[in-house]
């Protein structure tokens, strides 16, 4: 069975519709089963693998807009699966809604770092993923806590050349006489505690478009 089981985890953790909260949140989140609960072998349905009874605790691993992934202790054994999330309740009345917040938060966090972009509200783990490391970094302490700046600078050799008269022959010819690197863009990153504050790019072509998204999800226990 544990041949088998490699795999299909492999494609859980490729799918692009689903968020895992252990990348995250940083402590195991629990939820109470409201109602007898299915599970279920994929996000979408199929195949059962059992049943919750009401008030079972169980810890969620990941989720997709209409689906939760979690494990726990159903009538039978012990199962990990794809349950309906409005069967199951947190004593944070706040708790589900922050969910819903983080799913959609990390769906447009995912199409920025595919893209190789970044936005105001990512965070600097985000940012790195997105465009790799910094070519320069500044970093300020101060009572409030760490603020800078990232940036992300694209550079070109430009090649420079001077005309030269041949003394035999009179004729003119091009002579490199130097090579330059110059500055074709800059993207910085302001951050303050993390999270990017403010996002300039500086190119020949003009400044682009800069998108918002909503802060890092804090869950409060």
């Amino acid at each position: 069975s544990s041949l088998s089981a490699a795999p299909q985890k492999s494609r859980l953790d490729n799918d692009p519709d689903v968020v895992y909260l252990n990348k995250h949140i940083d402590h195991p989140v629990h939820l109470l089963v409201a109602k007898p609960t299915t599970i279920y072998a994929a996000k979408n349905g199929g195949r059962r693998l059992g049943t919750f009874k009401a008030n079972t605790k169980v810890e969620l691993l990941a989720m997709t807009e209409k689906s939760y992934r979690v494990k726990g202790q159903a009538m039978h054994a012990g199962v990990t699966g794809w349950v309906d999330p409005q069967l199951l309740a947190s004593k944070d009345k706040n708790f589900i809604a922050n969910l819903k917040t983080l799913y959609k938060r990390q769906m447009i966090v995912k199409e920025l770092i595919a893209n190789k972009e970044i936005a105001i509200g990512m965070t600097l783990e985000e940012v790195e993923r997105s465009l790799g490391k910094p070519t320069e970094t500044e970093v300020k302490q101060s009572r409030k806590g760490e603020s800078g700046k990232w940036d992300y600078v694209v550079s070109e050799e430009q090649k420079h050349y001077r005309t030269v008269i041949d003394p035999h022959t009179g004729r003119a010819y091009r002579q490199l006489s130097h090579i330059t690197t110059e500055e074709k863009s800059r993207i910085t990153a302001e951050f303050e505690n993390g999270v990017v504050t403010t996002v300039t790019r500086k190119t020949n072509s003009g400044p682009g478009k800069v998108r918002i998204i909503p802060a890092p999800v804090v869950f409060h226990w």
